[in-house]
């Protein structure tokens, strides 16, 4: 039976009616509305029941060949329904979820897997099973050959009652790309997931009858919230991703889309093949947006390409999912700012020196409340960095190493990342403003700006059809002078990490060792 927990900031009052457990989002689901839409792939579909039952097998079949409560297992599987079933089970055995990247390379895989010291590894197929044995002695099961077990255990209704499984207990370990080579995962406990999950539903309002369109990997933690938002509320969830690109709106389409997550590349696309297309944009109702800020300009693209959506800034880290959001109501106000601290949480502004500072005032961002993550997995140094105490209350802050500032109302503004801040001729700016004047330029579908380094100066990176005079002309139209980026230079393709994001390592190699 459910419990509910009420968590009480100001005057939000957000309720946790699973208890805080993960697993129990699809318990609930499962039995509310068995036989609703619950998750569908490029190979077929399953209800509620049915995916509560293929999880149940799961957890079963990890308790018959011995993983027990507290240890890992790594995942690396596309976006699957087995992939779903996989993590609830793993949720409910007391299992740690480690969901990485297909696209993953051996070079990290096997830092990755050490660091993580799971019990086993499962890949997709044989093929990929046989790679991942190359770096491990580890167990590594393929999906193909392993399902037949979770089917035969299905069959006979096993793992109907979970494991004694803790609020505090880790649901999953998500690794992030950082400024070392060094594996680092955020440590996610089943609370402060589950906080997040129905906190950040409590603002954006998924519906039982919505069709939440996933294109992002599970193994982002984007991407794995949409699996549990969805679930959260018996939505349907499409898994997305095979289909080629030119293929997306007929995609969207035949599933009826109307939740839609989107990064700054994917909505770029968007706006371009909707623009292109004759049978006109799907009905989506809401793109959410994570990964990067998502320029005006490309907002502004959304909206007309997709009449009456609502298109909805959000800012986070994976140390904490989600520290803003703006109401889908009001996103037509304050244009420049990221939305309200998620209900039951507190964002604040510190100085250098500690101190919270007053609205307007620019300083770091920092993030109290219940969906703080536990730090670093096996990093405590690192975890003491970002992870202190709040000397006032003992509460755990999150220092995001991000700067903004809050105005009067309580709504957060965005600076930019400490690496995307730097001075240049006296003036202090940020890579997010240049990019943003970039991307309001007609004619540029895509821009990173490069911070000086002591062999070059300032330096802009756009995918454009206009010349390279043409694109800095315009910024300097938008700018102040120092500002304005001393070169740029064209590319007619950019290099996009696993998660989407603009690969801005890659392409200062690829500037700063002569190629135009």
């Amino acid at each position: 039976m459910s419990s509910m927990t009420h968590v009480i900031s100001g005057n939000a009052e957000i309720g946790l009616r699973h208890g805080g457990l993960v697993h129990d989002f699809l318990e609930d689901s499962g039995k509310s509305s068995p036989h609703s839409p619950a998750v569908e792939d490029a190979f077929g579909s399953w209800t509620y029941e049915e995916l509560l039952a293929h999880s149940r097998a799961f957890s079963a079949w990890l308790d018959e060949i011995g993983v027990a409560r507290g240890e890992r297992i790594v995942v690396q599987l596309p976006n699957l329904r087995q992939t779903v079933a996989a993590f609830f089970g793993a949720c409910r055995r007391g299992v740690v979820f480690v969901p990485l990247n297909p696209g993953m390379k051996p070079f990290h895989l096997g830092s990755v897997i050490a660091d993580a010291a799971p019990r086993l590894v499962i890949a997709e197929d044989e093929p990929a099973a046989a790679r991942l044995h190359d770096l491990t002695d580890l167990p590594v099961f393929a999906l193909d050959t392993l399902w037949p077990d979770i089917e035969r255990l299905r069959a006979g209704q096993a793992g109907a009652e979970p494991a004694d499984v803790s609020p505090e207990d880790l649901a999953v370990l998500i690794y992030t790309s950082g400024s070392t080579a060094a594996p680092k995962a955020v440590a996610c406990p089943h609370q402060q997931v589950a906080f997040a999950a129905s906190s950040i539903n409590a603002v954006l309002g998924y519906r039982h009858d919505d069709v939440v369109f996933c294109r992002m990997s599970v193994s982002w933690d984007f991407g794995l919230y949409k699996v549990l938002i969805a679930t959260l509320t018996g939505a349907r969830l499409v898994l997305a991703g095979g289909e080629p690109d030119i293929a997306l709106l007929k995609s969207m389409r035949e599933a009826g889309a109307t939740m839609m997550p989107i990064v700054p590349s994917l909505a770029g696309m968007l706006t371009t093949l909707a623009r292109r297309d004759p049978e006109g944009a799907p009905t989506v109702r809401m793109f959410t947006n994570s990964a990067a800020a998502l320029p005006q300009v490309t907002i502004d693209r959304l909206r007309e390409a997709f009449p009456g959506a609502q298109v909805v800034r959000m800012y986070g880290q994976t140390e904490c999912k989600r520290i803003s959001i703006m109401p889908p109501h009001l996103e037509h106000e304050r244009p420049d700012s990221v939305g309200l601290p998620l209900p039951g949480t507190t964002v604040e502004i510190l100085d250098e020196d500690g101190r919270v500072l007053p609205p307007g005032e620019p300083g770091e961002i920092t993030v109290t409340g219940p969906h703080v993550m536990d730090g670093y997995w096996r990093a405590p140094e690192l975890t003491a960095r970002a992870y202190r105490r709040d000397e006032r209350t003992g509460a755990m802050r999150l220092h995001t190493g991000d700067y903004g500032h809050l105005d009067e109302d309580g709504f957060l503004y965005f600076t930019g990342r400490r690496d995307d801040m730097f001075k240049r001729k006296g003036t202090r700016m940020s890579t997010v403003e240049i990019e943003a004047a970039a991307l309001d330029t007609p004619g540029v579908t895509a821009a990173v700006a490069l911070p000086p380094t002591d062999t070059r100066d300032l330096a802009l990176v756009v995918a454009s059809d206009l010349s390279p005079h043409e694109v800095l002309r315009s910024l300097a139209e938008r700018l102040e002078a120092a500002k304005v980026p001393a070169t740029c230079h064209i590319v007619n393709d950019f290099p996009l990490t696993l998660n989407g994001k603009s690969e801005r390592r890659q392409l200062a190699r690829l500037i700063d060792g002569g190629d135009r």
